[in-house]
């Protein structure tokens, strides 16, 4: 089953499992804000960097289950699984999205 989900959270799915971080700026806007394990990213540069990095230390895929749409952001539950303990594990990502873009993207 295939769960419908915004052009901006569906490239920045595709992005996680392919690694393509060259492909950030596709989906993100140029001054967001990433907040993901106790850290704050803030523009392009900053997330493409945490991108690469996670990628190349989990080596995980984002398989969305459910979206939701909550008082302005998108809240994606996604099995998450990769080379950590606990793997796999549900995560929500919730987006905040502008002019077609994530302006902001918190992972808990």
């Amino acid at each position: 089953m295939s769960v419908p989900l915004p052009p901006a959270i569906d490239l920045y799915v595709k992005i996680e499992n392919s690694g393509d971080v060259e492909a950030l700026p596709e989906c993100f806007a140029a001054n967001a804000t990433v907040r993901d394990e106790g850290h704050t990213y803030t523009g392009l540069p900053a997330i493409r960097e945490w991108k690469a990095d996670t990628k190349k230390k989990y080596n995980h895929t984002v398989a969305p289950l459910t979206v939701a749409h909550r008082d302005g952001t998108t809240v994606l539950k996604a099995k998450l699984t990769g080379n950590f303990p606990g793997s796999p594990v549900t995560l929500e990502f919730r987006f905040v999205l502008a002019d077609g873009k994530i302006v902001s993207l918190e992972i808990h």
